[in-house]
């Protein structure tokens, strides 16, 4: 009986059954570049990658890169090698030994082929090839990219500033002084003439005064990115965010950058850079070219080195009531006020002696408004701007207690994002010393009790006589009467309390009577005073005395005072009657009630005068 033939189905499965007891494996090596054709600019650099997979063999592969001129295209020229420096041909080994030319190892199977400065012969295919390490010749070993030089198109200058027409821009960059918060306005022309759809990207930059212009020194401030978006370096992005940093492109080819509020910081040497960027045939976006032209040196003028302060005239020595005028100048190099810069101007007065600016007497803030500092309301005194940088402070009637030492502050503001002022500098005058004449009043006051004994429920008249040397015609009296309550035994640590007075323009001002009884206060003579306290009773007890003082009215109908003084201490002691001793009751008999009350009448006095000899 025969053996059956085998069927080609089974001839295959057992061959390959055959193989795999074997241990052969199936290769098939494959090289990979980016696709193609790739567009770069002369005078760029360019890297095209290569890699190999599904290859057999070591894990480091060997590359070789040949090139294809477009007016040969069959005919292979060695450009570099990992396994050999001898490979390159005569025309790449110069370029090659510069370092223009190199290959780079990524991985054992990846490679990119580098050259630093493209020239427009570079044009052609590029092929990488990778020498064969498999056991079988399977795949692919070699794979080709075309790229495509394109000549030097973009161009990139500093943008004429304004002007007549016909007027040349200067060969030189510019140096330009801004003013602190003033705006900052820059301009840069860029476009590129290259046939293929490339887009442009904008940035402005700045380096440090002095500093060298480099990647390394150059800080963008902003950007108009190839995709049209807008934006700021890491130290601006506040900025453009608050609507102070702006980009806009103007036309087709004018791109101006504006920094509002410019501060000392923005000081330095502006750039504008351009890059042309085209798409890949992958999708990605490529730089293909980049140029930087220096726009201008930019020096901001800061306000606390500019802002100055003088004052005038000289040392005054006025009498009291006469009108005092003090004028403030603010100098420099500055700003006028406006939409960018705002000033305020006042002027500080400290006693003589005192120490610091002292307080404030009248200001004028950045709108023009005027106010009057804590103590001067009521009085005639203006505070105005009467030249474009000079102010004048007057008080109609000076009083002594106005004498001191005088300064002027000014401060400077800068407009940040929309209508918030920030300060930027202050600078206060020298001091000008004013001496105003004092009245040369002088008082004396006298009080005492009338009647030098008042009992409880009679009415206590306390009289006050002043006696006045010195001062100016028109001088007026006004009086007040204080007291002070004992506590156990002691007098009060408080102030003395108001009980009444009369004011230099004879109008009565009533206090607080400790008893709680009526008060009357009247003008008894010229320079006499009275103060009467009606049912006087245990709780007006005290220590009382008088304050006479000495006012003058000048012309602006203000009143000031002259001259104060204090009289010595008056006491008020409510004594009891005897007869009120007497009421007992009338079964203890008439003979033990006269010997109570008289012993109570004693104690009482007793006391009194201990007391009046502890005080």
């Amino acid at each position: 009986m025969g053996v059956p033939n085998p069927t080609p189905l089974s001839s295959l499965l057992l061959l390959l059954l055959l193989l795999l007891t074997l241990g052969v494996r199936c290769y098939a090596r494959q090289v990979h570049v980016p696709k193609g054709p790739l567009y770069r600019v002369a005078g760029t650099s360019v890297s095209i990658s290569c890699n190999v997979s599904a290859y057999e063999g070591p894990s480091q592969q060997d590359f070789e890169w040949f090139m294809y001129r477009p007016e040969a295209p069959a005919t292979s020229l060695g450009i570099i090698s990992t396994k050999d420096s001898q490979f390159s041909y005569a025309v790449f080994g110069p370029r090659v030994a510069s370092g223009d030319l190199q290959v780079q190892r990524l991985k054992g199977d990846s490679v990119v082929l580098k050259i630093a400065r493209l020239q427009s012969q570079d044009s052609g295919f590029y092929e990488c090839y990778t020498p064969s390490t498999d056991t079988q010749y399977l795949g692919n070993y070699s794979a080709k990219v075309e790229l495509r030089v394109l000549p030097d198109e973009l161009q990139v200058s500093a943008a004429p500033p304004p002007g007549p027409r016909g007027r040349q821009a200067a060969t030189s960059p510019s140096r330009l002084t801004v003013h602190e918060g003033q705006e900052l306005a820059l301009g840069c022309l860029a476009q590129t003439k290259t046939k293929k759809h490339t887009h442009l990207s904008v940035s402005f930059g700045r380096a440090f005064p002095e500093a060298p212009v480099g990647r390394a020194t150059l800080q963008e401030v902003v950007g108009l990115r190839s995709d049209m978006a807008v934006e700021a370096g890491a130290p601006y992005a506040e900025r453009l965010a608050a609507g102070e940093l702006r980009l806009s492109k103007e036309g087709t080819e004018r791109y101006r950058m504006v920094v509002g509020g410019a501060q000392a910081a923005d000081s330095g040497t502006y750039h504008c850079t351009a890059a042309e960027w085209i798409q890949d045939p992958d999708g990605s976006w490529v730089q293909i070219a980049e140029k930087r032209a220096v726009l201008a040196h930019v020096d901001v003028q800061t306000l606390s080195s500019q802002l100055a302060v003088t004052v005038g005239p000289g040392e005054h020595r006025i009498g009291p009531g006469e009108p005092l005028e003090l004028l403030c100048n603010v100098s420099g190099a500055l700003p006028p006020p406006g939409r960018h810069a705002a000033y305020s101007v006042g002027w500080e007065m400290a006693p003589a002696g005192a120490p610091g600016p002292g307080r404030l007497v009248a200001q004028l803030d950045t709108e023009g408004v005027g106010s009057l500092g804590p103590g001067y309301e009521g009085r005639h005194i203006a505070m105005e701007k009467v030249a474009s940088r000079t102010y004048r402070l007057r008080l109609e009637a000076a009083r002594p207690g106005d004498a001191g030492t005088y300064r002027c502050l000014a401060k400077a503001y800068v407009r940040g994002s929309g209508t918030r002022l920030r300060e930027a500098a202050s600078a206060r005058s020298r001091p000008l010393p004013v001496h105003v004449r004092e009245e040369g009043v002088v008082l004396e006051a006298v009080a005492w009790l009338a009647g030098g004994t008042v009992y409880r429920g009679e009415t206590a008249s306390l009289l006050c006589n002043i006696s006045v040397r010195g001062g100016p015609p028109g001088l007026r009296l006004a009086a007040s009467w204080w007291v002070e309550r004992p506590e156990e035994g002691e007098l009060s640590s408080g102030p003395a309390q108001l009980v009444g007075g009369v004011g230099q323009d004879g109008v009565a001002e009533l206090g607080v009577r400790p008893g709680g009884g009526p008060v009357s206060v009247e003008l008894v003579g010229p320079k006499s005073h009275r103060l009467r306290l009606h049912s006087l009773g245990p709780e007006d007890e005290g220590i009382y005395h008088c304050a006479p003082s000495a006012w003058v009215q000048h012309a602006d109908y203000s009143w000031y005072q002259a001259g104060s003084a204090r009289s010595g201490p008056v006491t008020v002691y409510p004594y009891t009657h005897a007869l009120d001793t007497l009421f007992v009751p009338l079964l203890a008999g008439t003979g033990v009630a006269l010997v109570t009350g008289a012993s109570v009448l004693a104690t009482i006095t007793c006391c009194f005068m201990k007391r009046l000899r502890k005080r």
